[in-house]
């Protein structure tokens, strides 16, 4: 275990000299961070950071959402893609939190811990692992590290989980060993890395900066050899 989150601290120290370290305005109010997630699902950044300001600029408050024709809500949120669907679960999910912590609304999750937090954020309508972990990161400034697609693959290849492993798998594997306080840059540069060069089909392996740290590169070195 000890090699292991070594190797990981080295190949985050690689992906942040790589793409930076990211800018404090990552940052914002959990249930800001909640809606924003739902947005990004099977999109891209641009389009559901779109569908985000628009609903903000739309709607003055999300008690003004919670209480809104469901119509309008898709209306603001159409260029996010799944816009019906993604509507209703951000209407659903803001129903559930007033009924549950009523004006404190998710800030009443600071009192606990990150296990009981996440329970509380997935019993939400739609909220899985992945959401409630990018809320305890954005939201609340916990240091959890969330798994994508990008990182879920990144993972895998390098040889830190198994390959059959699940993407919530591989998050609960993951967190042990990502090293304490650095959930966040490890999280976005991983991102990056997956969108630039270790990408799902055709990875630039040949202008990877962890090339020599990963099973994958070093198993296609052999196929070629």
């Amino acid at each position: 275990m000890e090699a292991l989150r070594r190797a990981v601290a080295k190949v985050a120290d690689a992906l942040v000299q790589r793409y930076g370290r990211p800018r404090s305005d990552v940052y914002e109010p959990p249930l800001d961070a909640l809606v924003r997630t739902v947005l990004s699902q099977h999109t891209s950044d641009r389009n559901s950071d779109r569908a985000f300001e628009r609903l903000r600029a739309k709607f003055s408050s999300w008690d003004q959402v919670r209480e809104a024709p469901l119509r309008a809500i898709e209306s603001a949120v159409r260029c996010a893609g799944l816009w019906r669907q993604k509507a209703r679960r951000i209407q659903a999910i803001l129903r559930a939190v007033h009924r549950t912590y009523g004006q404190a609304g998710l800030r009443a999750l600071d009192r606990l811990n990150n296990d009981d937090a996440a329970w509380a954020l997935r019993s939400l309508p739609g909220v899985g692992a992945k959401t409630a972990a990018c809320v305890l990161l954005f939201g609340f400034r916990r240091d959890v590290f969330p798994v994508d697609t990008h990182i879920h693959r990144i993972c895998r290849r390098l040889g830190w989980v198994p390959s059959r492993s699940t993407a919530e798998e591989t998050a609960e594997l993951m967190q042990p060993l990502v090293p304490t306080g650095r959930a966040l840059e490890l999280h976005i540069a991983m991102i990056w890395h997956g969108r630039e060069i270790c990408r799902a089909r055709h990875p630039r392996c040949d202008e990877c900066c962890v090339r020599a740290d990963c099973a994958y590169a070093s198993a296609s070195e052999r196929l070629e050899a």
